[in-house]
């Protein structure tokens, strides 16, 4: 009887261990699994967190690179509460990834991790600046003039249904807020010697007068009413009319009006005749932070400005070699003035023209990428003239596409006089701005499935290096066979390269704007109505004329070492597609991935 007891008791604790021991055992896996997931979870939550802090800070940025969900807001990042928030923000996000173990990541999170470490680090530093008593310059990114641009519908943001027409007549309600609170930044600028140079004002001026109006209708903010959807009911068209009408002569109109005569009586008179941020309090570490930020390195302005020299001796040096070919037998100094003297180089007659030549290059460029690239976008790509209102201070860009599908990725064209129109440089600058350059970079983003911080972000190293490398790659395609249109992408390289004299040496090394004018008409042979626009670009953006270069020598230094690595093995459309298949990196990141890749290959 005892054995029997004991043999049942035997056998219902095997049975008991049978059962629990799996159901252990899958607990301690699931815990496990748990452990391994919970720093991927951690760092989802933190980037989506990041994501729409940064959203919600400067909702442009966010329609800019393609998410709509911010089209009705402008926020007011230049407020001195708003700009404390986020500081307080960058603290608690950096606190939160330094709970994280970056070892536990998988690949595609550990760079998520990595770009995040570079962004709150560079985030704290620039807020330690006062970049919001500078809020108005000449640029077209200021938020009154890009509202403006924007207001036609046909930029990155669509205006075409009802609820659009509502979003943008929000953000425009949102305006007047932000032009006085503006305007009492500048007032405390000019307490404290933080102000634009008297030439900038000067500049942007006209720019501000021109956006107001007598009547609504004349108003470039009113730009989308006559174009109401034509299946939208009388009602609503006459309603949507009223309130943007009532908008801009009531409130509108009268705040632009209010910005205009402070500039004009208070801030041209304040306006100071330095032309660097080095000139500013804490001028020179406020211009350390910025080169930081743009060229994602730990170079110095010194550095910067030595690498400038060097790259503008060699690409001088190839331009001596192309100036006979052009009919040209003079010093190679003298070669980019005596091109901008020749009538043949000017063939245009009306904006059009012009248009159409872009067209037909996109044709050729078309046929000949796919030899270089695997990677490559499914958006459109549509040629544009740049708008009257920003024309004679804006530059060539591009804007990307929606991420619906309905707005392609558009280059925009920047035509001040079709007679006057350099066509030696067409090839090299719809390289840069449409295929293969930002239109690559850019659309191919947007369509990865990455966090919205990523998707809907970047630096200004990685995407203005990768559209200058992306102009070199003419060459091996025979597009540059040409010597009139090697001559214009060896002028436009010189421009990056003097670039780098020219910021460095305005904000670093005291220049005054007349001679950074100079030099650059002696470098580049421009005008100088030319040169004057593109210094006064630099002295308002500290520099972000910078990354080009920086970038572009990084991604050609990358290419190098990989040939060399690889030998035979070599192939650039793979290199192009490692470059371009994460996104927008910091340059150290987009190193790391390139090592790891010819490590890879080589097995």
């Amino acid at each position: 009887m005892k054995l029997a007891v004991m043999s049942k008791a035997i056998g219902a604790a095997t049975l008991a261990f049978a059962i629990v021991a799996p159901v252990q055992a899958a607990t301690k896996a699931a815990t496990a699994i748990q452990a391994q997931a919970a720093p991927a979870m951690q760092l989802k939550r933190l980037a989506d967190d990041y994501y729409m802090s940064k959203a919600r800070f400067d909702p442009t940025y966010a329609s800019f690179f393609g998410d709509t969900r911010f089209d009705d807001q402008i926020g007011m990042s230049i407020g001195p509460a708003e700009r404390a928030r986020r500081q307080a923000d960058f603290r608690q996000f950096a606190q939160r990834l330094r709970a994280i173990d970056p070892s536990k990541l998988e690949r595609d999170d550990r760079i998520s991790y990595k770009i995040l470490d570079h962004e709150f680090k560079a985030g704290l530093e620039n807020l330690r600046f006062p970049d919001h008593l500078l809020p108005i310059d000449q640029m077209m990114f200021t938020m009154p003039m890009l509202l403006a641009n924007l207001a036609n519908g046909k930029s990155f943001q669509s205006i075409e249904t009802p609820a659009q027409y509502r979003a943008f007549l929000s953000r425009i309600k949102q305006l007047t807020p932000w032009i006085d609170q503006a305007i009492a930044n500048m007032r405390e600028g000019v307490k404290t010697g933080i102000v634009l140079p008297k030439s900038l004002i000067v500049a942007a001026l006209p720019q501000y007068q021109a956006l107001i109006s007598k009547t609504a209708g004349a108003s470039p903010f009113y730009a989308a009413i006559p174009a109401l959807p034509a299946g939208l009911a009388d009602a609503d068209k006459r309603r949507l009319a009223a309130d943007y009408a009532a908008e801009i002569d009531q409130r509108l109109n009268p705040a632009l009006a209010r910005l205009v005569r402070f500039l004009e009586q208070d801030y041209l008179p304040a306006g100071r005749a330095t032309s660097g941020i080095g000139a500013l309090p804490n001028g020179a570490a406020w211009y350390r932070a910025k080169v930081a930020d743009n060229t994602t390195t730990t170079l110095a302005p010194e550095a910067i400005h030595a690498i400038g020299l060097a790259e503008v001796a060699r690409i001088q040096a190839l331009l001596a070699a192309v100036g006979p070919k052009l009919g040209y037998d003079g010093p190679a100094a003298g070669l980019p003035k005596w091109v901008g003297e020749q009538p043949r180089y000017k063939p245009f007659k009306d904006d059009q023209e012009i248009l159409d030549a872009y067209r037909k290059l996109d044709t050729v460029l078309s046929a000949r990428l796919p030899a270089f690239f695997t990677l490559v976008p499914r958006a459109a790509l549509e040629q544009r003239l740049e708008p009257e209102l920003t024309r004679a201070t804006a530059s060539d860009h591009y804007t990307g596409p929606s991420i619906d599908g309905k707005r392609p990725g558009i280059f925009w064209s920047v035509v001040n006089g079709a007679s006057t129109y350099d066509s030696t440089k067409m090839t090299s600058l719809y390289m840069h701005e449409g295929r293969p350059g930002h239109h690559f970079q850019i659309a191919l983003q947007l369509e990865k499935s990455l966090p919205d911080f990523r998707r809907f972000g970047g630096n200004n190293a990685y995407i203005e290096g990768w559209a200058l490398y992306a102009e070199t790659l003419g060459v091996e395609m025979g597009v540059f066979d040409d010597p009139a249109q090697y001559f214009g992408h060896l002028n436009s390289e010189l421009l990056r390269a003097a670039r780098l004299v020219v910021d460095t040496g305005l904000h670093a090394k005291g220049w005054s704007r007349e001679q950074a004018i100079a030099y650059l008409r002696e470098t580049n042979g421009y005008s100088e109505a030319v040169a004057r626009n593109a210094i006064e670009r630099y002295m308002a953006w500290p520099g972000q004329a910078l990354g080009y270069k920086v970038g572009a020598l990084k991604i050609a230094e990358l290419r190098q070492r990989a040939s060399a690595a690889l030998g035979p093995k070599f192939d650039l459309p793979s290199f192009h597609a490692v470059v371009l298949g994460d996104g927008t990196l910091p340059l150290a990141v987009l190193e790391e991935n390139v090592d790891r890749w010819i490590a890879a290959s080589k097995k």
